[in-house]
């Protein structure tokens, strides 16, 4: 799950992104509404986290102009402005959460992942494909209904092809949603990935579709 953070409060943005990177959450940071505004347009992400009292440019004009360019990622609105009509305003803006200061860091990542989970199209929290089960909620995954341990990176492919089961996912979306943006990524590093993943999880699980990606699949079950 890629998230990008637009917050110019260092320390405030320096901890968000160490407490969701901790959760395997994959984070770009804006420091103003400017870059944030570029990034939300140009780059690959499930959510993200925008604060309203940005410089440059306003967060709900990020917002808005987020919504113009046809961008549906989900937005949460991170900001200590706690009145009602500004509430309205953020939502008329097409926020799909909010979130006040202070707040917990727990509960940011709960919301964040609900807004990833029903924006892939899911209700319920756990997304069953075969004999792989994944709560989205929580982030665990379990395979014939034991605990399943995974490395961060594996976490991440298999959560992004967990979230759109039975569904080409591109090379390139992987590895969007794997690595950061400044991140140094070796050429076959996301084939290592799989490989390694269907070790765990069984072959017949994550089928190559030549010159497309992979699609995690029920297999023969």
């Amino acid at each position: 799950m890629k998230v990008l953070l637009v917050e110019d409060d260092e320390s405030i943005a320096s901890q968000l992104a160490e407490a969701l990177r901790a959760e395997n959450f994959v984070v770009d940071i804006a420091r103003n509404g400017e870059d944030g505004q570029h990034l939300g347009e140009t780059g690959a992400y499930d959510v993200a986290v925008l604060d309203l009292g940005l410089p440059k440019v306003d967060g709900k004009s990020v917002l808005r102009a987020w919504r113009a360019a046809e961008r549906l990622l989900p937005v949460l609105i991170l900001t200590a402005r706690d009145g009602w009509s500004e509430k309205v305003e953020g939502f008329k803006a097409g926020a799909d959460d909010y979130l006040t200061k202070p707040f917990r860091t727990e509960e940011l990542v709960m919301r964040l992942r609900a807004l990833v989970r029903r924006a892939a199209g899911h209700a319920q929290t756990k997304i069953v494909c075969g004999p792989l089960s994944f709560d989205a909620q929580i982030g665990t995954f379990e395979l014939d209904g034991l605990p399943l341990k995974l490395t961060a990176l594996e976490w991440r492919v298999l959560s992004s092809l967990a979230l759109r089961k039975e569904v080409v996912v591109t090379r390139l979306d992987l590895l969007e949603r794997v690595y950061e943006g400044d991140a140094e990524v070796d050429s076959n590093s996301l084939e290592v990935i799989i490989a390694r993943l269907r070790r765990k999880i069984g072959h017949d699980h994550i089928e190559t579709v030549r010159g497309l990606g992979y699609r995690l699949t029920a297999g023969g079950q």
